[in-house]
């Protein structure tokens, strides 16, 4: 059973909402959150992306970072930048991008729910990331940023949420991106019960996006639960900010890499070696991969078209049938020396929403020798591997739209 909860959500008035709201931490850099900050000090990344209001020199994993997160916090609800809604409530959160819709409601999870697998995961988390959020949302005393989540698909619970929608929103607006944010208040009582109850149903959630604030939500449970004599499992820290989406809505773009190099190998011979594990057809255009096992490769000013041989592709096995994984096992590794992607800083990640256009430019630029646009992993195939308790290699999914940040904030204490 999946144990939901609903909070009084810190958030901003309806007329800073459009200002407030950003994109995660995690999607740009120091540089690029310092440029979408600039001239706006209602930006949550003030709070995400601390970091930007200190000299560049600045470590962002030192301690002065977090603790400036938690001044700007602190800044933001004395300024009524973010005000605390009186009641506890459900929230609504619909995305709109191009053809793509997406509501998913917002919740407290259960960090029990968590460490126990009714949320199943499908990625490692890396040390190093995990620590960054654990002290983030410490010193905050806040989850400040919703983890993504998603759901077998409930018609009762798809049918409550579409009512509220029906009424009017707290906000609705248009990012710079153009996508449409649109959120709801659900403080009835009695469909808030109604919700706990089918979700209680549930057998299991699965992390989308957001492994690391997941983890990180529980370590700082044990780190308050350790600290407090009194405690009996009612805290707020016992759950963690959610946006629960049901899985025919969502959307997976692929999540592309880059390679510096050839490994010590000319073009020439590289293309060679390829035609070892996949059929090679220069393309004179740019290759979508419009199929599984199909990878569109850039190359020496050139477009390639790779196809997996049979003879590489074990559709037995749930994890090395992902294209993410035949790249990695057949090319990457073998080829490449990219033995372990999750550490090597020769390889780039590159999120589908960037397009085959970013791959050119990371190429024809000089810093990258070669770069992979992949066919997308499904809502299938994640859900398949996560029941299995099987781990994906890592960066095999991007979501698209992301969730705003600052919109609503769950307050620990």
């Amino acid at each position: 059973m999946a144990i939901i909860k609903p909070f009084r959500a810190l958030r901003p008035p309806k007329d800073l909402a459009e200002k407030v709201a950003a994109l995660p931490y995690d999607v740009m850099d120091v540089e690029e959150a310092r440029g979408m900050a600039i001239g706006n000090p209602n930006s949550f990344l003030h709070v995400s992306r601390p970091e930007i209001d200190l000299a560049p020199e600045v470590d962002p994993h030192a301690d002065p970072v977090y603790l400036q997160g938690k001044v700007n916090l602190k800044d933001f609800i004395a300024r009524g930048v973010l005000v605390q809604d009186e009641l506890e409530s459900f929230y609504v959160y619909r995305q709109r991008m191009g053809n793509i819709t997406q509501t998913g409601l917002v919740v407290c999870a259960s960090v029990d729910d968590y460490q126990s697998g009714v949320i199943k995961k499908h990625e490692h988390t890396r040390a190093d990331k995990e620590e960054d959020r654990v002290k983030h949302i410490d010193y905050l005393d806040a989850n400040d940023e919703p983890v993504f989540y998603l759901s077998r698909s409930c018609g009762e619970v798809e049918g409550i949420i579409e009512a509220v929608t029906n009424e009017q929103p707290a906000y609705d607006f248009v990012s710079d991106d153009g996508v449409g944010h649109t959120l709801w208040i659900l403080a009835d009582q009695s469909l808030i019960d109604k919700l706990i109850v089918l979700f209680a149903a549930i057998p299991k959630l699965y992390v989308a996006d957001g492994h690391h604030r997941s983890a990180a939500a529980g370590r700082v449970r044990e780190l308050r639960r350790d600290k407090n004599p009194a405690h009996d499992g009612s805290e707020e820290y016992n759950s963690f900010l959610t946006v629960i989406f049901p899985e025919n809505q969502l959307n997976i773009m692929p999540y592309n890499r880059a390679v510096r190099d050839l490994n010590g190998r000319s073009p020439e011979d590289f293309i060679e070696q390829l035609k070892n594990s996949f059929e090679v057809v220069k393309s004179a255009t740019q290759v979508v991969p419009a199929a599984r096992h199909q990878f569109g490769m850039y190359l020496d000013g050139c477009w390639y078209d790779l196809q997996a041989k049979s003879t590489i592709v074990n559709e037995k096995d749930t994890v090395d049938r992902l294209d993410v994984s035949i790249l990695q096992n057949n090319l990457l590794s073998p080829l490449l020396g990219i033995n372990n992607p999750r550490t090597d800083k020769r390889i780039h990640f590159v999120g589908g929403i960037r397009g085959n256009d970013e791959l050119v430019r990371l190429v024809d630029s000089g810093d990258y020798a070669v770069a992979f646009a992949l066919h997308p992993t499904s809502i299938s195939e994640l859900i398949e591997l996560a029941d299995q308790d099987q781990i994906m290699p890592p960066k095999s999914t991007w979501f698209e739209p992301k969730l705003r940040s600052g919109l609503f904030v769950h307050l620990l204490s």
